[in-house]
């Protein structure tokens, strides 16, 4: 009989044994990879609607994964937009809500010089669990013009870093190439102030450099069995536009079509990687949006109206691609969601779920946990609310005139205003993704509703640092 028993304890612990084995390696908690482009609007990648260029290694991942339809970041504007995808947290609680300049015109904007590095960071977070951690990228979170106090990119919880001239620490600089030059300008090159070392290369090339970059840190994340989690943020496709000279333009759109496409040949590499070595493509999940809305004249947001730094939907609405064969839904690969409402600052909780890893106890994020969701297991929206304010120096913008200060996108609504309350413009969303017909008048309820919540949330963030 105490054989028996003895076989039978011998079976099962072999049967638990792989997970114990599982939860115990590093290597199999899941790895994360956000790639945070800069200015693409809405309607910009050819798997959302652009006919104009084509960008098959993007669109191959949207056809095996999840593409998104009613994703918001958190700005129209980029440094408080990369905020709140670190963070977790609305960019006003941390006194960023425009672009961040030098000394001088920051403090006109009442913002802070750079981000306060008790933020809860989503990499410390996963640092303190034990992944591997590295920034490839566009930064703009502190350390650019004059701003030569703000801290390294490392003090932040990642490991590594490599950034533009928006950040402190290693950088790529670029250099600049047009039909006619004899040789190549420099721009930006009193970049080095803010650390080192600095390579030049050319402005064509340089999500290249970020890319090679992260995947000799995830070689080397690979080697120590850690599991990884990189931002690569490219400065594409950001102007000045500096497409491979043999593909320059006539005009600026055709200029910003040419470094999309380069900016999509150059993100295969770290794309076919993950592909093509099954332990990480079975546990990877790769996130692919926009930091904000396209640039007027060069990208385009579709059926949405507005563009970068306003808060219409094409300011702050982005295509988003999730792709993790291992991790998503298998029914829900090659779908579109078009149902599903949240936003950026839901990434961080909802990461920490997929990786178990803690967050602080002393935080409470802005966003929520919608894990489901963005691996296809679910089709459900935040519960809460999403608030936006525009950046404090961009009422009168691109063309636009006295635009509104403040929104809320709640279930089928969407409520703009000025700071007061006033102004009002009340859009069934659903039905109306172009913001063209103001129903305030004949919603009067909903609109003072509305109009409520998003000035108090608005007063609140006043208090904050």
């Amino acid at each position: 009989m105490r054989a028996i028993l003895k076989l039978i304890f011998v079976v099962m612990l072999a049967a638990l044994m792989p997970q114990f084995v599982r939860a115990g390696d590093g290597n199999h908690r899941p790895n994360i990879i956000i790639v945070f482009i800069d200015d693409m609007g809405w309607a910009d990648l050819s798997c959302f609607g652009n006919k104009d260029a084509s960008t098959p290694n993007i669109d191959r991942m949207a056809a095996e994964g999840i593409a998104f339809e009613q994703f918001y970041v958190n700005s129209p504007i980029c440094s408080p937009s990369r905020v709140a995808i670190s963070t977790g947290q609305y960019p006003q609680r941390w006194g960023i809500t425009s672009y961040l300049n030098n000394y001088e015109i920051n403090e006109q904007r009442g913002m802070a010089n750079w981000l306060d590095p008790k933020a809860p960071m989503l990499a410390r977070s996963l640092k303190e669990a034990g992944y591997a951690t590295g920034h490839f990228g566009k930064w703009h979170m502190g350390g650019q013009r004059d701003v030569t106090e703000a801290p390294p990119i490392t003090d932040y919880g990642f490991d590594e870093s490599l950034t533009n001239f928006e950040g402190m620490g290693p950088k790529l600089l670029p250099l600049t190439m047009q039909p006619g030059w004899e040789e190549p300008g420099r721009i930006w090159a009193d970049a080095e102030i803010l650390g080192g070392p600095v390579t030049w290369m050319q402005r064509s090339t340089i999500t290249g450099g970020f890319v090679d970059a992260a995947m000799v840190f995830i070689k080397k994340a690979e080697a120590e069995k850690k599991p990884f989690y990189i931002n690569v943020w490219p400065d594409d496709v950001h102007s000045p536009f500096f497409p491979p000279v043999e593909k320059w333009g006539e005009n600026k759109r055709e200029l910003y079509l040419a470094v999309l496409e380069e900016m999509d040949r150059q993100l295969a590499s770290l794309f076919d990687y993950v592909r093509e070595n099954k332990d990480l493509r079975d546990n990877t999940l790769i996130l692919i949006c926009s930091d904000n809305g396209h640039e007027p004249g060069a990208g385009e947001a579709g059926i949405l109206k507005g563009c970068k730094t306003n808060l219409f939907e094409g300011g702050i609405r982005s295509s988003l691609i999730t792709w993790g064969p291992g991790l998503i839904k298998r029914k829900a690969v090659g779908t579109r969601n078009k149902t599903s409402v949240f936003a950026a600052i839901d990434f961080l909780p909802s990461l920490l779920k997929l990786t178990g890893a803690k967050s602080p106890a002393y935080v409470s994020y802005d966003g929520e946990e919608i894990l489901n969701t963005l691996l296809g297991k679910s089709e459900t929206s935040r519960k809460a609310p999403i608030f936006f304010s525009r950046p404090p120096d961009r009422k009168d913008f691109y063309g636009f005139k006295s635009l509104p200060d403040l929104a809320i996108r709640h279930g089928q609504w969407k409520l703009l205003c000025d700071y007061d309350g006033s102004e009002r413009q009340l859009y069934d969303i659903i039905a109306d993704p172009g913001e063209s017909r103001n129903l305030a008048e004949e919603y009067p309820e909903i609109t003072r509703e509305l109009s409520k919540k998003v000035t108090s949330w608005y007063q609140s963030m006043q208090s904050n640092p």
